[in-house]
């Protein structure tokens, strides 16, 4: 079993701090969540864990220094070139323990210095690894969660999205880390993805580090909380699990504000004795000097009680200067925005009748629906059930094969697609908003500002956001733009939590028609929704 460690690890950006002397000792059986607002680096701690970023300041270690650390990144790179097999053993670490071990093989038969050593290293790391039953372990794998095994050979780029969460989680569960580190492992997943993850996790021995915005996930999976601090940079354990967690940040906060409470009232107080000490010490100067009092001794009286009165106000400063100073608790940036809301549709948002899509072995359908003004329907499904093809459907992007569909007069749609296809291009944030919105340059910026994105974000190319960035400068459109036909496709994916529930209250506002699919378990809970469709088998039903 294998340990990992940081000890004040620091690092920065062009001079930005992003990590400040971060402590984490990571053990067996521990499953870390890290949280924090977008921005404050979960995704680079778990680069400098991993030892793909060496930090300014500080190291990390792994006991034993052979343990193998993997990191399974939030977007999976599939290749063009790349068999599901392929992918699979890439992202479990097997292929490049099998290319080491072939290059120390050959070291071998060369007889080339250190060759036995190098041998013994990489044949240790590829059985680690799980390297010589891979192959096997896939098909029953794929099978485990629903795909075919004949899948192992396709190639990756032909994979549906429903398939490519699949394929992505089997490697997770695959994967024989000795340390696992895995960066928003929940996005793209359906219910039973998430259950097997979570299964998986719970099971596993090894140290674990999960970057995770999904409330339900957390709450059912990790034993600690890593709380980035977007203002200090810095990093706190929490202990107990997710629950805990947000009941010690809560006491911690209200802790904080209690004692600045107290420092402000306490000094106030000084403040207001010693400007009273000093008036009246004044006073007592000018009313001695005034009296026309002709008795030396009374004089000297009247001018000794003036001067204590002036030390106490000095006393009363020291005071002031020796309270030991408490600092205003940090208020991050909190997204806080309302969708705009165009002029009301027509009653009938849209309407399909026996609507057939066909689509190689896929079909869906005969679909018969009516989504009328203000319903707010929740679309669910297993991955590759056809979720977003009767999106695309509904918003006549693809023809029916049969039967008809109809998108009702006035539909204004606003739309936030799982790929966030909008800002897929090299153009700049800010000229893509320019023309998406029509506005002045200083309200776009403005706008975009709100949302969290400064001078830094708007003159990068659009495609090079993050995708939490572009998922907030999605809603950021939103509110510049009048909807009343609201569809989000995944909408939490690489939110930060105060972002998910910022638009969990702007969509409690918000009086359009709402088409929502989700597997973001606590959020659906929190969003009303009047209807319930399920996407299963080919066919679309309306649940009870």
């Amino acid at each position: 079993m294998a340990t990992l460690r940081a000890r004040g690890v620091s690092l920065s950006f062009d001079a930005a701090p992003v990590l400040v002397d971060v402590d984490l000792l990571v053990a067996p059986g521990q499953r870390i969540g890290v949280v924090g607002p977008n921005g404050t680096g979960k995704s680079t701690l778990l680069r400098v864990l991993a030892g793909q970023l060496v930090p300014d300041d500080g190291v990390v270690e792994a006991a034993p220094p052979s343990a193998t650390v993997g990191l399974l990144p939030q977007e999976p790179d599939r290749r063009l070139d790349e068999t599901v097999a392929d992918f699979i053993a890439r992202r479990t670490g097997v292929a490049d323990a099998t290319a080491e071990l072939e290059a120390a093989t050959q070291g071998l038969a060369d007889a080339a210095p250190g060759a036995d050593d190098r041998y013994a290293a990489a044949l240790d790391r590829w059985l680690a690894l799980g390297g010589p039953d891979l192959d096997a372990r896939i098909g029953a794998t794929l099978a485990d969660l629903g795909l075919d095994g004949a899948l192992a050979t396709q190639a990756t780029a032909t994979l549906s999205g429903g398939q490519a969460a699949r394929v992505s989680l089997a490697a997770t569960v695959l994967a024989r880390f000795d340390v696992f580190l895995l960066d928003e492992p929940t996005n793209d997943l359906d219910f039973a993805g998430l259950d097997r993850l979570e299964r998986f996790l719970v099971d596993l021995d090894a140290a674990t580090v999960v970057v995770s915005h999904d409330r339900a996930f957390l709450e059912r999976v990790v034993t600690h909380v890593l709380d980035l601090d977007e203002h200090t940079h810095t990093a706190r354990l929490y202990g107990g699990g997710w629950n805990a967690y947000l009941a010690d940040r809560a006491t911690a906060r209200r802790h904080a504000e209690e004692a600045f409470d107290t420092y402000q009232a306490k000094r106030g107080e000084l403040t207001e004795r010693a400007r009273t000490q000093r008036e009246w010490s004044v006073q007592g100067v000018k009313k001695s000097k005034k009296s026309g009092e002709t008795d030396k001794f009374i004089r000297f009286k009247n001018t000794a009680d003036s001067e204590k009165v002036a030390h106490k106000a000095k006393a009363t400063e020291r005071a002031m200067d020796r309270l030991e100073k408490v600092d205003k608790p940090w208020e991050g940036w909190e997204l806080r925005f309302e969708i705009g809301t165009a002029e009301r549709s027509g009653d009938v948002v849209a309407s399909l009748h026996g609507a057939v899509v066909e689509r190689g072995d896929f079909r869906l359908g005969p679909v018969d629906l009516q989504v009328g003004w203000a319903d707010r329907v929740a679309i669910l499904g297993e991955n590759g059930a056809g979720k977003t093809t009767l999106i695309d459907l509904v918003l006549g992007r693809i023809e029916p094969t049969s039967g008809s569909v109809h998108l009702g007069p006035g539909v204004v749609v606003g739309e936030l697609s799982q790929r966030r296809d909008r800002f897929a291009t090299e153009r700049t944030l800010l000229d893509v908003v320019l023309d998406a919105t029509g506005m002045r340059l200083d309200e776009t910026r403005s706008l975009l500002a709100k949302f969290g994105l400064t001078a830094d974000h708007v003159a990068r190319p659009a495609e090079r956001l993050s995708p939490g960035e572009r998922t907030r400068a999605n809603l950021a459109l939103f509110m510049a733009e009048g909807v009343n036909c609201l569809v989000l496709d995944e909408p939490t994916n690489h939110l930060d939590l105060v972002a998910i529930e910022q638009l969990e209250q702007a969509l409690d506002r918000y009086v359009g028609t709402l088409l929502l699919v989700t597997h973001d378990r606590r959020f659906l809970d929190r969003v009303s929704v009047t209807r319930r469709l399920e996407v299963a088998g080919g066919r679309v039903r309306e649940l009870g």
